[in-house]
């Protein structure tokens, strides 16, 4: 029994005049325990709830294909070997950013003339994410005490992490088990907090230095209610940061797709990537950073600057700035519409991501360390092994969060 039919049963026991708990089996009555331990359902109108929050990337590939026949999207995956049926599902659903080639590859093999057509104008008069998102079948009737709890989540992770400085990514993955993907994910109330596995939440339950998910969910609301998670919840991003995002990315990849076709290459030099990127962007939500990122061949980055901002996370440098990956050079577990947030200020550590500027580009790399202690970053997609104790500490940057889209 899950927490949600433990919910409902109680609510009919309320109208029905049953004792609580007497229609459900013993993890059912373990959840009403917890529930007067650390009740969920608050008054709370004040924590900012986004119901569209997954949806990033609105586009036009259902009714194109539709257009071209094809009454699934079973058909067009069969046209597509090279773009997995899940993926392409995301896609579709507006869940995941298309890359540029990927937007291609679907045109063709719906006889477009132009990759362009399967992007939306956001900004047009008609468009409005909730007729979208309805037209899909995908209205999102919130599970709302889940969604208040993983804004709170949030917002103390993200308190947590900058009041103390020593919590790094690399160390909440050694000592935590809790990789950048998952912190990010956290940070940013990605799905509802009932929606993570034991695995993680006795993670969190050992950083937070409490004994179970009540006691988790409990300290949340204690906290929300002291005021002192205030501050955190107002810097999660919410829908105006999502519709910022969206209007952004579909912007870089009308620009992307225009210059590819065009044959353009761009020519942005890679030396102070944040600087070059702050003094071509328009204006932007207080405090985000520009994205930079443009593939190059053998799975090097070019800070070339395109529209799309992002909020970085508390404590970052001053000297900081977002790349987007642009390819999954490390492999399938972040992809290449991830953004990194880079602090050169911040020296590499074992366990963690860095950035190397190379001769002809910005490169991602996954650090270890041999034997010896010496620092060794290492890349999937092309395979490389790079020592990098000889690297000139200019020329490394650490990852200090990763925003997955």
């Amino acid at each position: 029994m899950d927490d949600g039919a433990a919910r409902r049963i109680i609510q009919k026991e309320k109208t029905t005049g049953m004792t609580p708990g007497a229609g459900m089996n013993i993890v059912g009555r373990k959840l009403l325990a917890q529930r007067d331990e650390a009740p969920l359902a608050r008054s709370a109108q004040d924590i900012p709830l986004d119901p569209y929050r997954s949806i990033l990337f609105p586009n036009a590939i259902r009714e194109r294909r539709l257009a071209a026949g094809l009454p699934s999207l079973l058909a067009l995956s069969h046209r597509l070997p090279q773009i997995p049926y899940i993926r392409l599902s995301k896609i579709e659903r507006g869940e995941v950013f298309a890359r540029a080639e990927e937007l291609r590859t679907i045109g063709r093999a719906l006889d477009l003339s132009d990759a362009a057509d399967l992007l939306l104008d956001v900004d047009a008069p008609g468009f409005a994410i909730e007729q979208w998102a309805g037209d899909r079948a995908e209205g999102r009737a919130t599970e709302q005490e889940a969604e208040q709890v993983a804004m709170l989540l949030a917002a103390a992770l993200r308190r947590l992490r900058t009041g103390r400085p020593a919590l790094t990514l690399a160390l909440l993955l050694k000592d935590y088990r809790l990789p950048p993907v998952i912190i990010s994910r956290l940070e940013n109330a990605t799905k509802p907090f009932f929606r993570w596995n034991e695995e993680t939440v006795a993670a969190l339950c050992t950083l937070f230095e409490v004994a179970d998910r009540a006691g988790l969910v409990a300290l949340l609301w204690r906290a929300y209610e002291s005021g002192v998670l205030a501050e955190w919840l107002a810097r999660i991003p919410g829908r105006s940061a999502r519709e910022a995002r969206t209007r952004e990315r579909i912007s870089a990849l009308r620009m992307e797709l225009a210059r590819t076709d065009m044959g353009e290459a761009a020519a942005a030099p890679c030396a102070s990537p944040r600087l070059h990127g702050a003094e071509v962007m328009g204006p932007a939500l207080p405090g985000a950073l520009p994205v930079l990122g443009v593939p190059l061949g053998e799975g090097l980055i070019e800070p070339f600057p395109n529209p799309q901002h992002v909020i970085p996370p508390p404590g970052c440098g001053p000297q900081a700035y977002a790349l987007r990956m642009c390819r999954a050079s490390l492999g399938a577990a972040i992809p290449g519409a991830a953004v990194l947030i880079v602090d050169p200020g911040r020296a590499p550590v074992q366990g963690g991501l860095a950035v190397l500027k190379e001769k002809e580009g910005l490169r991602v790399l996954a650090l270890s360390t041999d034997p010896e202690g010496r620092l060794i970053g290492h890349s999937t997609n092309p395979p490389k092994t790079i020592m990098l104790d000889s690297v000139a500490p200019a020329d490394l940057a650490q990852v200090t969060a990763v925003l997955f889209p």
